[in-house]
């Protein structure tokens, strides 16, 4: 009685529902708690996705049998949560011999989901379980019907399959899987079927992982880049289709991947690559259709693109009052437009092949409106008005942005550096979907032959101590970004936006972290640069408590950006808990902190550095009031995929202890002084950015 009052208690809770399933040995308790499942919000769920497949795989019957018609029911209303559950149960059951029972186990219900097959009859029989989802049996009834060990195993069990399944999986594709030339890879032949649905989006996501390991064949980065562009341009053939990011909270439809915007970054034996995506909104993007197709030689007189046409004996019949409304959208009234400034502009134009890039002199703005053409070589161009508009105000105004130099070994740092609303305004005036009300630019990092399953733990660890530390009224600021795990060895992340790693900004700035905040926020005593220097403390100080909490390692400067606020935020969790680079143990301090850090926040002496120290005082605190919500999560994957980072029982007691329980607040001020003492003086975070610097040229 004691238990189901807790369970129906307001303090209840998916964090302990999820603690109670596993650690529950009742089949009865098991049942009542599949069932609460349906009571809670989905995105609260889709949180704990990871944890509720990895018992589903990993644990006993019971636990399978009360979490089946709860993934059942979800994967029937969602194509995205169906789609995500297919991944994770690929990527968690990968390390299983493919004679497992557990690997079976995991199979069935992808074959299920893949291959439509979850309104079936052979589904059907769960909903009649004890534990159906349309009723909400008291949990004593749970525990005697499930005591009684009466159930059989479920039907559902059976592999999906057979010729007749077989034709219906060939009958809705249209055109191949990796013909992209066709123009129709990504096309469902408006099958409404949860195979239908999720088939177009598996192939788009599968074209842009077989980019990442062909990019890997090219030797040199300036050859991956060309690669890419020509892999994208391929991909935009297919485009606009009925594929989307799958990301939390998006609903859209991919229309255009901008082929200019697509970097390559740095990584010594893979090809990682960040894409943008041009998206179109819409509220349920399983009903909606994606819009028709949109040539990007279009004349879109919305946004007012210049055509001029090479041929020097032909004109472009304009309209005369076009160039009034011109100079009113740029809010430039005629008489700014002085001929000194027109002749010196210099501006890129992309000709019609979308491969070469041209540069021109304007001559006269007034030729161009007036339709005289203008020869260049013996192309075609296009030259968007608004990029005319917005580098004359620029001139003007004087305006002038801080950016890096293009550097061949680093083509992702000038991309990088770019402020994120100037790439959405610059692709929004060259895109032929640019008017659009509902037009959104978004971003992908695609990473192929790295195991982001530790990568999505590390993201579930930082999201639950950013919502401790914000319920505590922490001023702590973390920074998770979303992970998307699409096998064992790839999948998609959530890019950040303007910000640029510490390697790049030593490299092109050529001067100390503090002279850089300088150049970039103002003097010592300017209102930016003590704003950027506050959320600087309280990033590190966040970023800190993590580097300790959860063993990350791997911190040279090529792992930890900085945005254009001032914050710092830490990337690449590929070694955290029991694992680190190599085996070396370089780093044995608890966390990275060097000079140049102590330097922005103002000297061992500053105000802003006992700030530092009393902010991870504080976080450590809150954290330990929430201890559970993160240790659970190891816990559970613990007793999952065989992970680098997990160690068994001995992960989960260390983790455990460093949360220091048994201290009281003096002796854990005094501990926080001897962590901020050993960090700045250690050596081995000096030998280990050497030895980064040696081996892969990160400053």
């Amino acid at each position: 009685s004691w238990l189901l009052r807790l369970f129906e208690s307001q303090v209840f809770d998916m964090s302990i529902a999820l603690q109670y399933l596993f650690h529950s040995k009742e089949p009865g308790v098991m049942a009542y708690l599949g069932n609460k499942l349906f009571m809670f919000p989905n995105r609260t769920v889709d949180f704990y996705l990871p944890e509720l497949l990895v018992m589903y795989i990993h644990m006993d019957h019971d636990m399978r049998e009360a979490i089946h018609p709860y993934i059942l029911a979800r994967c029937r209303e969602s194509v995205d949560f169906a789609l995500n559950s297919a991944w994770l149960l690929g990527g968690y059951s990968s390390s299983f011999n493919k004679n497992s029972k557990r690997m079976t186990r995991a199979q069935k219900l992808r074959n299920l989901i893949l291959n439509g097959e979850l309104n079936s009859a052979q589904t059907k029989v769960l909903d009649k379980a004890p534990y159906s989802i349309r009723a909400s049996p008291s949990f004593t009834e749970h525990h005697h019907r499930h005591t009684r060990k009466t159930h059989k195993r479920s039907k559902s069990d059976a592999m999906p399959g057979g010729a007749a399944n077989d034709n219906h999986h060939r009958n809705w594709r249209c055109g191949s899987e990796w013909d992209l030339s066709t123009g129709h890879a990504f096309d469902s032949n408006s099958d409404t079927t949860t195979a239908g649905k999720l088939w177009p989006e598996r192939e788009f996501i599968k074209a842009l992982m077989h980019i990442g390991k062909r990019l890997t064949t090219e030797p040199t980065k300036d050859a991956k880049t060309h690669r890419l562009v020509a892999e994208l341009q391929l991909l935009n053939l297919n485009l606009p289709a009925r594929v989307w990011l799958p990301f939390r909270d998006s609903n859209h439809h991919i229309v255009r991947l901008p082929t200019s915007a697509g970097v390559v970054l740095n990584s010594k034996d893979k090809a990682p690559y960040l894409i943008c995506v041009e998206v179109l909104e819409c509220k349920e993007k399983e009903k909606c259709n994606p819009p028709s197709k949109l040539l990007e030689s279009s004349l879109r007189l919305s946004v007012d693109d210049l055509k001029i046409i090479s041929n020097p004996t032909s004109t472009m019949d304009v309209d005369p009052t076009r160039k009034s409304s011109i100079s009113n959208q740029g809010n430039i009234e005629d008489d700014e437009w002085s001929q000194s400034d027109i002749t010196d502009l210099q501006m890129e134009v992309i000709v019609t092949d979308s491969v070469s890039i041209s540069r021109m002199s304007v001559l006269s703005l007034d030729s161009i409106v007036s339709g005289d053409a203008v020869s260049i070589d013996s192309h075609e161009v296009y030259i968007a008005a608004g990029d005319i508009r917005r580098r004359l105000q620029e001139r003007l105004q004087g305006q002038q942005t801080n950016s890096f130099r293009r550097d061949p070994d680093d083509p992702s740092a000038a991309a990088l550096k770019e402020p994120w609303s100037c790439k959405v305004q610059r692709i929004r005036e060259a895109s032929p979907y640019g008017h659009l009300p509902n037009w959104r630019l978004y971003a992908a990092i695609i990473k192929c032959g790295d195991d982001l399953r530790q990568e999505l733990l590390a993201f579930q660890m930082l999201t639950q101590l950013e919502e401790a530390w914000k319920k505590e009224r922490v001023q702590l600021w973390l920074r998770p970004y979303e992970i998307i795990v699409t096998s064992n060895d790839s999948g998609i992340i959530e890019p950040i936006v303007n910000a640029v790693s510490l390697h790049q900004v030593k490299k092109n700035s050529q001067s100390s972290l503090l002279n850089y905040f300088y150049q970039e926020y103002g003097g010592p005593n300017s209102e930016g640069f003590l704003t950027a220097q506050r959320n600087f403390v309280e990033s590190s100080a966040a970023y800190s408590l993590v580097c300790y909490l959860l063993q990350v390692k791997d911190r040279h400067n090529g792992n930890i950006l900085l945005d254009s606020d001032g914050h710092i935020i830490h990337i690449d969790f590929g070694y955290i808990l029991s694992s680190s680079p190599k085996s070396l143990g370089f780093e044995s301090s608890p966390f990275k902190l060097t000079e140049e850090f102590v330097q922005v926040m103002g000297g061992l002496n500053g105000d802003m550095f006992e700030y530092y120290k009393i902010l991870m005082l504080q976080g450590l605190v809150a954290a330990r009031k929430h201890m559970d919500r993160i240790v659970q999560l190891v816990e559970i994957m613990s007793a999952g995929p065989s992970l680098a980072c997990l160690h068994g029982v001995s992960t989960v007691r260390s983790l455990r202890e460093r949360f220091h329980l048994s201290l009281t607040e003096d002796q854990l001020h005094e501990l926080i002084e001897n962590m901020v003492e050993g960090s700045m003086r250690s050596w081995t975070t000096k030998l280990y950015d050497n030895f980064q610097y040696i081996t892969n040229g990160i400053l």
